[in-house]
């Protein structure tokens, strides 16, 4: 019997009321390309980035009179699988050049293979080299 597999792509959605500063960090400083934006649409400004195959995509949404955006869990991740470790040290360099700082993680399961950062709303991202699960 069929499951999710079927689902193609995948859309993780979240409010913000930071877009232009989210849309940066994913945008500029992780380098996830904008696939589609759209500037208001009952009351809704909202930006979409591809995750690497763009098979996946992130969607980040502000409305014009706010969002209960809550600050997550600090083991709320979403995880970037990058096995070659240049790669990884260019990346992380980036967003240290454009004033993102590494944060320690939570899980000391991401010590010895990972960098983390926040983006503005206080969600993390680990940059993980490994070939991933």
């Amino acid at each position: 019997m069929a499951g999710l597999d079927l689902c193609r792509p995948v859309r993780i959605a979240r409010p913000t009321d930071r877009l232009e500063d989210v849309a940066r960090f994913y945008r500029d400083g992780l380098g996830l390309p904008v696939i589609a934006t759209f500037e208001v649409q009952a009351g809704y400004r909202c930006v979409t980035l591809g995750l690497p195959d763009r098979s996946s995509h992130l969607d980040f949404s502000h409305h014009e009179e706010g969002s209960d955006c809550p600050a997550p869990n600090r083991e709320n991740l979403l995880v970037l699988y990058i096995p070659d470790a240049e790669d990884l040290t260019r990346l992380r360099d980036r967003m240290f050049q454009m004033g993102y700082e590494a944060v320690a993680p939570e899980n000391p399961h991401w010590l010895d293979k990972a960098v983390t950062f926040e983006d503005p709303d206080g969600w993390r991202v680990v940059l993980c080299n490994t070939q991933g699960v």
